[in-house]
């Protein structure tokens, strides 16, 4: 063990013979375990934040979504389908017929996006889990309409007094004669309502696919999307090019982040600015212990100048300082990510702060976060003490 470090050691855990030195190391200290517990804690609180907003994406969303690179539609044949299944990774895949169209209930209208899905379709996406009432049976005029939606025209589950309708505007050219002739119509029963959030329960109405395709005048192998469910522990990045390659490059894949691109990018932006500003917040307190470590230096200072002149070199003289104010951090640092993690833990399962009557302000409790909380102490504290301990030099050691 050098000098330096041992001296370090014992000037950290000894107290001085002035008062005011011994208070400004302590408040330092205590500084840097709030400013520290208080970094982990907002950070597992937008880590929570996230998750809770991700959450509603992820009932809807596939791991993946095939679209066709040009048009709205294309063509998936046979052989196609057996090179699909053929792709490991692949848990389950299904088919969709998508489209805006016009829905219509007891004079009431509302535009939204008549999405046509197959049986595979809730094993793909777990939003049965978020439907009041029944799912939509298979080659069924039945519906489920998002909550919004349903309130907005006053629905009621098997309603079969009042026509529920749907209104598709056909393909085609040339003028319009009847008006008629403009749309294909259809009947729907609403067997149930998902509740997720206000955007999505606005979004779709969805149907069978036969039906949809139907209305759209699709064939039976005609579709606006497939979408995947990977396998755990799939490597999409390998999925990725063989799924491309069946389709000879005419389609584009995303997944559930690309999907979400602009909601990701909001969600990772104010991660940063929060972590930013309360990294100004460990700025501050980290240079309470630059002032601490120098009050220390000019405390200690005959002490320095009898190792100066018992041979120690000025850059030692400087380590004794350097390590103790990495002591200080490394002993804040440790008892602030205690601190942090505690609060965490509580509130993750005991619920202590509560958002609503039924619902927890959410927190997250990630490992990258403690990683990211411990950098940022000791990137700052290294730089707070090196500042510090250039103090200690000859124009020091020679005055009186």
């Amino acid at each position: 063990m050098s000098f330096p470090f041992y001296i370090a050691r014992r000037y950290t855990i000894s107290r001085s013979k002035s008062t005011a030195v011994n208070i400004i190391t302590a408040i330092a200290t205590i500084g840097i375990i709030v400013s520290t517990a208080a970094l982990f804690i907002i950070l597992s609180v937008f880590s929570g934040l996230k998750d809770y907003s991700l959450s509603f994406t992820n009932t809807i969303d596939p791991d993946l979504k095939l679209t066709p690179s040009k048009g709205k539609s294309f063509f998936v044949n046979p052989k196609q389908e057996q090179d699909i299944k053929a792709v490991k990774g692949i848990a389950a895949y299904s088919k969709i017929a998508e489209e805006r169209v016009l829905f219509y209930f007891d004079g009431k209208e509302q535009v939204a996006s008549m999405k046509g899905v197959d049986s595979l379709f809730t094993t793909v996406t777990p939003i049965k889990f978020s439907v009041q009432g029944d799912w939509l049976e298979a080659n069924t005029p039945q519906a489920v309409v998002g909550s919004t939606i349903a309130n907005k025209l006053s629905l009621a589950f098997y309603d079969f007094n009042r026509d529920f309708e749907v209104f598709v505007p056909k393909a085609g050219k040339g003028v319009i004669q009847n008006p008629d002739d403009a749309f294909n119509k259809s009947r729907l029963i609403p067997t149930g309502a998902y509740v997720i959030n206000d955007d999505v329960d606005s979004k779709y109405v969805y149907v069978d696919i036969g039906l949809a395709q139907d209305m759209l005048q699709f064939k039976t192998n005609q579709f606006t999307a497939l979408e995947f469910k990977l396998a755990k522990g799939a490597d999409e990045a390998d999925i990725r090019p063989k799924l491309e390659s069946i389709f000879n490059n005419t389609v584009t894949l995303k997944n559930r982040e690309q999907l979400n691109d602009s909601l990701y990018k909001m969600l990772n932006a104010e991660n940063l600015v929060t972590y930013l500003f309360c990294s100004l917040v460990v700025v501050l307190t980290l240079f309470c212990l630059a002032g601490a470590l120098i009050m220390l230096i000019l405390d200690k200072r005959e002490n320095i100048k009898t190792l100066f002149n018992l041979g120690a070199e000025v850059k030692s003289l400087r380590n004794i300082f350097f390590y103790q104010g990495i002591f200080i951090t490394t002993l804040g640092a440790g008892f602030g990510v205690g601190l942090g993690t505690a609060v965490v833990l509580i509130q993750k399962y005991y619920s202590v702060v509560m958002i609503t009557g039924s619902m927890a302000y959410p927190v997250n409790f990630n490992v990258m976060n403690i990683v990211i909380v411990l950098l940022t102490i000791f990137v700052l504290g290294i730089l707070a003490s090196r500042i510090a301990a250039g103090r200690v030099g000859k124009k020091l050691l020679k005055t009186s």
